[in-house]
């Protein structure tokens, strides 16, 4: 089976999950873009590769897809690992990794974005984080959960605060109240071998 054939019986496992049939391209056209070799992960320049020759209504259907249908991400996560858990080789043993990772971004706009350490560009600047955990072995990784870190900025500011769901705001204010205000730190635990 080529890599072809393999993407898209992938995309088949992916999308089972989405529950909407009208869901399946915009995850498709989504995951494509996220492997083209593009300086810009976002939609737009993702559409115009993706399909140049449609790449208006592409870019609508594809913020469409990641802004505003309703699907599950937690939903999707599960499937990633329901696909990926099997594969992996955990003969010499596997570990848990907890991490925040910085994601660049050149705007403000974005839930979470502010100025605040980027381990990717390894100083401060405009950046989301999320922290994630992920399980692990020789061969490599897979996110098993993750969250979008709210900065106390964001979480204590009326107008951003519009921007963000209400109950995952009020939660993160919370948070800010009780002194929780960083993400947490880099740390692995080894997981006992089978």
């Amino acid at each position: 089976m080529g890599a072809s054939e393999r993407f898209d019986k992938y995309m088949d496992h992916l999308s089972a999950g989405l529950g909407h049939l009208d869901r399946h391209a915009g995850l498709k056209g989504y995951c494509t873009g996220l492997m083209l070799p593009l300086a810009r992960k976002s939609v737009e320049p993702m559409a115009a590769r993706v399909d140049p020759v449609h790449a208006s209504a592409r870019h609508q259907a594809l913020h469409h897809f990641v802004a505003k249908a309703d699907w599950s991400d937690q939903e999707m996560l599960r499937r990633v690992c329901q696909w990926v858990v099997p594969q992996m080789d955990f003969s010499r043993g596997g570990w848990w990794i907890v991490d925040d990772t910085g994601f660049p971004k050149k705007g403000k706009h974005s839930v979470g974005v502010t100025r605040q350490y980027c381990g990717m560009l390894g100083k401060q600047d405009n950046c989301q984080v999320a922290v994630s955990v992920s399980l692990a072995c020789d061969q490599g990784s897979v996110p098993v959960a993750w969250q979008l870190y709210l900065p106390e900025d964001w979480a204590v500011d009326p107008v951003r605060s519009r921007a963000v769901r209400g109950a995952a705001c009020a939660a993160r204010r919370r948070q800010c109240r009780q002194g929780a205000t960083a993400p947490p730190g880099v740390a692995a635990h080894r997981v006992a071998r089978p």
